[in-house]
């Protein structure tokens, strides 16, 4: 019964993958059809195509009432972003960045992580505060978009370039239409194990979220990244994760509260969240300077996630 619960996860987990690369190129040629504008565009799916697939998995666990399993993957995730990805991204070749709008966007994770934990510290997360966190979003990419405007040429290109995808009309709309059948199949396969999962390995509904989901959801990010990385695609790498980072936290949070409101367990307070704030503060030090994340920087980051990951597994216990 265990393996083939691990086999629907497994599978679950590949359609993702495929529904959420179908969805960036869907929407990068939709975008170059209708004459948006290519750094726009770029920025977004930059920042933020990644994480469609997270977001579809937190989507079919809130509707199947299991709003913990969401938030510990929405949480979960940054951290798996920080210190896998960027860590395992760094280790494979140094990562010289050069958006300097990236800048303001781990200010802006680190600040929001603090706006969630204020929020949720009555215990509940609700519509308001949902609310909140969706302007708060909104505000800071259109914030970003501005200042990106300023952007060397390097950075503009390379911004632009993530949208050179056919444009042709019917093409992307089977694109989407391809990417909502593997999304809702992917996401179906991993919510319906991931529960079955969790306790046979001993985990809590949050727990789950946290661990296999979210690591799990994350690694074909992971590969993406060491490949980008061994591209010097610096800019790419950086902009995945600190956008995913601050898309889980505010737009898939915020959307969650405000779809139903979520009870907050302390645990999630007192523990998840200051993991995420602090693996996001280590990379403040790397983003000043010579803008570079060096691979011992990186070895740090994956010795951060271990360490987040065993003491996780020693509160089971």
């Amino acid at each position: 019964m265990m393996l083939e619960t691990v086999g629907f996860f497994v599978l679950g987990l590949v359609l993702l993958a495929l529904g959420g690369d179908s969805v960036v190129k869907g929407a990068s040629g939709m975008a170059r059809h209708f004459g948006f504008s290519p750094l726009l565009a770029g920025l977004v799916l930059v920042a933020f195509g990644t994480s469609v697939p997270e977001l579809a998995v937190n989507l079919r666990a809130v509707a199947q009432g299991l709003p913990d399993l969401a938030m510990g993957n929405a949480v979960g995730s940054n951290i798996v972003n920080f210190g896998l990805t960027l860590g395992a991204a760094a280790v494979a070749a140094p990562l010289l960045v050069r958006w300097r709008a990236l800048s303001l966007l781990l200010a802006s994770v680190v600040a929001g992580t603090v706006l969630v934990t204020v929020l949720a510290w009555d215990g509940v997360l609700g519509r308001v505060d949902g609310a909140l966190l969706v302007v708060a979003f909104l505000g800071i990419v259109a914030w970003v978009f501005a200042r990106s405007q300023d952007e060397s040429p390097a950075v503009r290109a390379e911004l632009e370039a993530y949208t050179l995808t056919g444009d042709d009309l019917a093409l992307n709309l089977i694109r989407f239409a391809l990417a909502i059948v593997l999304l809702y199949f992917g996401s179906r396969f991993v919510v319906g194990s991931a529960p079955e999962l969790g306790r046979g390995l001993g985990l809590l509904p949050m727990m789950t979220g946290l661990l296999p989901v979210a690591i799990g959801t994350a690694l074909p990010e992971v590969a993406a990244a060491i490949a980008a990385a061994r591209r010097h695609q610096g800019d790419m790498v950086a902009g995945h994760v600190i956008g995913a980072s601050l898309f889980n936290l505010l737009l898939v949070l915020g959307g969650l509260a405000l779809w139903n409101p979520m009870v907050v367990p302390g645990q999630f307070l007192r523990i998840e969240l200051p993991a995420a704030a602090v693996l996001a503060l280590m990379l403040v030090p790397m983003m000043r300077g010579d803008m570079q994340v060096s691979r011992r920087e990186g070895v740090i980051l994956l010795v951060a996630f271990a360490a987040w990951v065993g003491f996780e597994l020693l509160m089971l216990r």
